[in-house]
């Protein structure tokens, strides 16, 4: 099933599409284990896969599961991480005119009924999605806050709202991939703030030429498996898909990093 969905993310499927390739792909079958006469789970049964892993928190211990293999390989690096902040924009944002409608309110002591207005959530809406400002163009949709290792291979991953600002997660992302003592981190400037410091983050000049690591990772992940679009609705899904498109992004570069390696 994990094989299945990670199927669905390199080659940006939906439930129903990887259902049909599993079927119809003898590769795609062999990668997943299920022989000629075997039967394929269908869409549903993957649905209800992702959402019962989603709920256990179980696609954060993937990526540390599968990262501990590179890692002993030799593909990724703890020496250091490179942190910074994506957006992903959801097509389930607000339209037309804000809606609001009357909440009756009643007072306790005096059991007078007061009316208020109250703005009202479209159900076609992403009720955890906001609003953020980009380079002068609103934007509405979650944030993904990485690190990455020295190679660029995703270390690990929170995601909040969009509105949520960048210097208020990177202890978060620290915390979860447990860096040695003396590893460097290197950040925007944006980052710079007190909370960072008792982790001694070291900005200097050579930040900028670190930085284009991270940036491949986001725009790779954008290009290749459709990343920075939102396919599920909620934080906690979303958080899901960013885990995914790590996990698919690190065994997809793993190979080209074995083959550097062997040249040099």
């Amino acid at each position: 099933m994990f094989k299945t969905t990670l199927l669905q993310t390199w080659y940006g499927l939906s439930d129903y599409e990887v259902e049909e390739q599993v079927n119809d792909r003898i590769s795609f079958s062999r990668f997943v284990g299920i022989s000629m006469d075997g039967s394929v789970p269908d869409n549903s049964v993957i649905s209800r896969f992702r959402t019962v892993l989603t709920n256990a928190k179980i696609y954060d211990k993937l990526l540390v599961l599968i990262n501990k293999q590179l890692e002993s390989h030799g593909i990724l690096m703890r020496t250091g991480a490179i942190v910074d902040a994506s957006i992903t924009d959801t097509p389930r944002k607000p339209r037309g005119k804000k809606e609001y409608e009357a909440v009756e309110d009643r007072n306790e002591t005096d059991c007078e009924e007061k009316s208020s207005l109250q703005e009202k959530i479209k159900p076609n809406v992403d009720k955890d999605a906001r609003w953020v400002k980009k380079a002068g163009k609103l934007r509405f949709g979650f944030k993904q806050h990485t690190a990455v290792d020295p190679n660029g291979l995703v270390l690990g991953v929170v995601t909040t709202s969009a509105n949520e600002s960048d210097i208020n997660h990177p202890e978060d992302v620290l915390d979860k991939i447990e860096l040695p003592e003396k590893a460097w981190v290197k950040a925007d400037k944006g980052y710079k703030s007190k909370a960072l410091s008792k982790r001694e983050i070291q900005f200097n000049k050579g930040v900028s030429r670190l930085r284009y690591k991270i940036e491949r990772t986001f725009g790779s992940t954008n290009r290749w498996f459709g990343g920075g679009i939102a396919c599920y609705v909620g934080v906690n899904k979303m958080h899901t898909q960013h885990l995914m498109q790590a996990i698919a992004y690190n065994l997809y570069c793993s190979p080209e990093i074995v083959m550097s390696s062997c040249k040099n």
